[in-house]
């Protein structure tokens, strides 16, 4: 898999703003020790693969807020599908 780097997750959030990336990236941290997923695939460490999300454009200042609550509906259709 390619590198990751800090120039490919400023291409996303936008304005060369390395502050605005490192509160992005620790928001979804913390999302991550409370359980959400990773949305992309990979056996790295944390941090690494959560700037591979933001780099990917999956998570975005747009979405962050609502990501847990996009899974958990995910989740429950899942279930109502399967007739649990």
């Amino acid at each position: 898999m390619a590198r990751i780097t800090v120039e490919d997750c400023l291409d996303q959030v936008g304005d060369d703003n390395r502050f605005a990336l490192v509160h992005l990236a620790v928001e979804r941290i913390r999302q991550h020790r409370q359980g959400e997923p990773f949305l992309v695939g990979g056996k790295n460490k944390e941090v690494v693969m959560t700037l591979r999300e933001i780099a990917s454009g999956k998570v975005t200042f747009g979405n962050i807020k609502d990501l847990p609550a996009q899974r958990r509906a995910r989740e429950a259709v899942e279930r109502d599908s399967k007739g649990e």
